[in-house]
């Protein structure tokens, strides 16, 4: 049986600060746009820029870590899925079509040193369920003991 895939992967800085906000039923979506730039040189050798702009969406717990630690200029890297939704212009009375990536994971690129300034950047706290390096002079649990025997080769 043939699966389909709907997946995109796309590293890139914030072009504005995460906005969250909650859906009636109290989940919280936080929506952001992302800039990916792509460089290639033309049969003359000139070199091309092209930026395209992407509307990222996050839900429930991923919006509420973009909108904590996201800010504008962050490089970021996102996966997810494609999503086109469309509603009826109150004004002109047309459809409208937009396109936007739903994330389901997100990875900080830059160092804490390289990020933008944030007012409660000082009271950074990674999330619960990131592990934590061990502190220093803290006491290490000793190293199983793996014999030959042990080695499943």
């Amino acid at each position: 049986m043939a699966r389909d895939l709907n997946k995109v992967m796309i590293i890139g800085r914030l072009g504005t600060d995460p906005e969250m906000r909650y859906t009636p039923s109290g989940s919280p979506v936080t929506t952001f746009r992302v800039a990916v730039g792509r460089q290639w040189r033309d049969s003359n050798g000139e070199t091309h820029d092209e930026t395209e702009w992407f509307s990222v969406v996050a839900w429930n717990k991923l919006a509420e870590i973009c909108n904590q630690y996201l800010t504008k200029g962050i490089r970021v890297y996102l996966e997810g899925r494609l999503q086109t939704r469309s509603w009826e212009d109150q004004q002109s009375g047309q459809t409208r079509y937009k396109t936007e990536v739903i994330a389901t994971d997100m990875i900080i690129l830059d160092g804490r040193e390289n990020r933008p300034a944030r007012e409660a950047d000082d009271d950074f706290q990674p999330p619960r369920d990131t592990p934590r390096a061990p502190r220093a002079g803290a006491q290490q649990p000793p190293a199983p003991d793996i014999g030959d025997e042990d080695i499943p080769f």
